[in-house]
């Protein structure tokens, strides 16, 4: 098959005509698929929309130039669909699934989960893929006959265990929820609409997972070269971004270092792109799954880097780490931006008049349990632009930081 050329349809992509539907049922799109019809509700939603201003590293008012977390969505939308088409997958529901997956996210990037995490450890805690599994089942607010977006099982599925499961077969939780559990947005959904959690998700979810560490990897090695935190040639200390950067000195000898970064970024998204449809080749031919529940059952995944390309890439993250995500500067705007939810959170707490009228209680509002309180909270502040938490701390609060 020549490079670019789609796959055709595997026996183990998902289906569009085999979905298991929807938890309200709705007359089919006589023009769409179902997969491309959640694809578009998605971008219509308007979730999706305040993605614009909200935090992928730099706070988005810092520069016109950074990724913003729209931007970052949409970097990871382009890479999943490439896999897919060469992997023979559903490109819709891919895009659909990279397009989503961080709808659930607060402003300020990571620093806001991690303060939100902190103001709602009594009621359950924050995650984001719960949260963005609340938002496309009850928080978008666009449709007379249901709350949320009403997505495809197969959507609904790879939000939430685009990562791998979260339970065992027991319902155990295992991984990262070992220790507190399924988060609330997720076990109570499933009770309702059981997405098995015990199961992998599909490889359309698998392949927008990956996808997501591809583009995160190469856009921050371009932002951080960008604020100027770190330069071309500190990349050598890792030996696949020494060899990138030694091959393009030897096709084009006295490039400045803008030019440089930027072809650096290009063949590391290649390289990466190119290795993991390799070892999915690989292991799907071990595995040989004959259909998407192959694949769910299969007991472990099937989209991922080779062991010696994983390496290379957990040496980007910790460099990453090191020299951006730990960076003075940064740490410093973030840490002032997490005190900012903090202050938000304790006000609407001890003030709930002071939340917009769509979000007080609801009439006869005595009733709810101070849970119910904190995370009506928690998923007005977690639906908040970096910019409106700002003016909304401007209006509520004396003096604000400034996060420059």
């Amino acid at each position: 098959m020549s490079v670019g050329m789609a796959a055709p349809r595997s026996v183990y992509a998902c289906d569009p005509d085999r979905s298991r539907g929807r938890l309200f049922e709705e007359p089919p799109s006589r023009t769409r698929s179902p997969f491309r019809r959640d694809c578009d509700r998605v971008i219509h939603s308007t979730a999706f929309r305040r993605l614009m201003h909200k935090t992928q590293v730099f706070v988005s008012h810092e520069g016109d130039h950074y990724r913003t977390r729209l931007t970052h969505t949409l970097e990871v939308a382009q890479i999943a669909r490439a896999l897919a088409r060469q992997l023979g997958l559903d490109e819709d529901l891919t895009e659909t699934l990279a397009l989503a997956h961080d709808l659930g996210h607060p402003p300020f990037g990571h620093a806001g989960e991690r303060a939100l995490d902190a103001c709602l450890r009594a009621h359950g805690g924050f995650d984001h893929n719960a949260q963005t599994l609340r938002v496309v089942t009850a928080l978008e607010h666009r449709y007379p006959d249901f709350d949320g977006l009403n997505l495809t099982w197969e959507s609904l599925e790879g939000i939430v265990k685009h990562n791998g499961p979260l339970t065992g077969r027991d319902g155990t939780p295992i991984g990262r929820y070992l220790d507190h559990g399924i988060p609330a947005g997720i076990s109570d959904y499933i009770r309702r609409y059981d997405l098995e959690l015990w199961s992998f998700a599909s490889l359309e979810a698998q392949v927008a997972a990956i996808a997501d560490d591809i583009a995160y990897d190469a856009h921050d090695i371009d932002d951080g070269l960008r604020a100027g935190l770190f330069g071309v040639d500190d990349l050598k200390v890792m030996p696949l971004a020494a060899d990138m950067i030694a091959e393009i000195a030897r096709h084009y000898p006295g490039l400045d270092d803008i030019r440089r970064g930027a072809e650096l970024v290009r063949e590391l998204i290649s390289y990466l792109i190119g290795a993991v449809i390799s070892e999915a080749q690989r292991r799907l031919q071990a595995a040989m799954p004959k259909s998407v529940e192959d694949v769910r059952n299969y007991g472990e995944g099937l989209i991922a880097f080779p062991a010696a390309v994983a390496q290379a890439e957990a040496e980007i993250k910790a460099f990453l780490k090191l020299r951006m995500y730990r960076h003075p500067r940064v740490m410093r705007v973030m840490g002032d931006a997490e005190q900012i939810l903090f202050d938000l959170f304790a006000r609407y707490q001890k003030r709930p008049d002071d939340l917009p009228t769509e979000w007080l209680a609801p009439a006869g509002g005595a009733s709810e349990t101070e849970t119910e309180r904190a995370r009506r909270i928690g998923n007005f502040i977690a639906g908040m632009t970096d910019r409106f938490a700002i003016t909304e701390h401007q209006r509520l609060f004396d003096s604000t930081p400034d996060l420059r």
